[in-house]
């Protein structure tokens, strides 16, 4: 664990001399100059709408920034050749696999919690409500969320010849789970026969990243979720990216470098 988080370090060092950073920072200030404006139009309940969007806005920038930085991990090491010095230290494969996946969690986890903080704050103090669990089982289920697709983005980038290949079928195929994946066992009951059977299976096979989306316990100021729930949503995230990351490992292991 010495070696992986050391590695782990320095994918957040990279993330931010590369400005992503910054790119966060532009992302929570439009947030905030959202939130600023809930009372737009003398509506009071445009600020529901407001929340929503920016929610939204949360997730696509998460999702962004999951796969843009754990998509160029291991391609990059390649192309710049840097993996062979750190091969030849005492660091196996493994460690680096490893380091590469807590170093972009991480990194999301960093940018989540400044988002939520920042809409919090500026929510909370608008409507005079501070639903602290709530903002909590959320912000935990979006952090499990973005570690199963940073696991499933490194392992793309072993499967695909290029980066920006491989960032645009993770995100295709997250945003299909996510709008898509809920709905397959309904739409296999009703199709029935071979192509149900085939729609039936693929809903049980795909992880449902669909599950750890909640922005309707802060839109709605729904009850929070009893917390066995998110108990088992985090098993079931821990099961996934721990599946994504060995067929990872098991690839990388039999790769050869030129």
């Amino acid at each position: 664990m010495r070696n992986a988080s050391a590695i782990a370090g320095l994918v957040i060092v990279e993330m931010i001399r590369r400005k992503d950073i910054y790119v966060l920072l532009f992302l929570t200030a439009l947030i905030t100059v959202l939130l600023g404006s809930m009372n737009l139009f003398g509506d009071p309940g445009i600020g529901r709408y407001l929340k929503e969007f920016c929610l939204l806005l949360i997730w696509i920038s998460s999702l962004v920034i999951a796969v843009s930085s754990a998509a160029r991990q291991l391609p990059g090491e390649r192309e710049s050749r840097t993996i062979f010095p750190l091969l030849a230290k005492p660091v196996t494969r493994g460690e680096v696999m490893l380091g590469k996946f807590l170093g972009c969690w991480a990194a999301c986890g960093l940018t989540l919690v400044v988002f939520y903080i920042f809409f919090s704050v500026i929510s909370g103090t608008r409507e005079h409500s501070w639903p602290l669990v709530n903002y909590f089982q959320a912000l935990w289920l979006h952090f499990i969320f973005c570690g199963v697709v940073v696991a499933l983005t490194l392992l793309g980038s072993l499967l695909f010849a290029a980066v920006s290949s491989n960032a645009t079928i993770i995100c295709v195929t997250v945003t299909g789970i996510l709008l898509l994946g809920r709905h397959l066992h309904k739409v296999a009951m009703k199709t029935g026969g071979l192509a149900g059977s085939g729609l039936d299976a693929l809903y049980f096979s795909i992880p449902h990243l669909e599950w750890y989306d909640v922005r309707e316990l802060i839109i709605h100021h729904w009850p929070p979720l009893d917390w066995m729930v998110i108990f088992q949503d985090t098993l079931y995230g821990a099961a996934y990216g721990g599946l994504f990351l060995l067929l990872a490992w098991l690839r990388w292991r039999r790769m050869a470098f030129s």
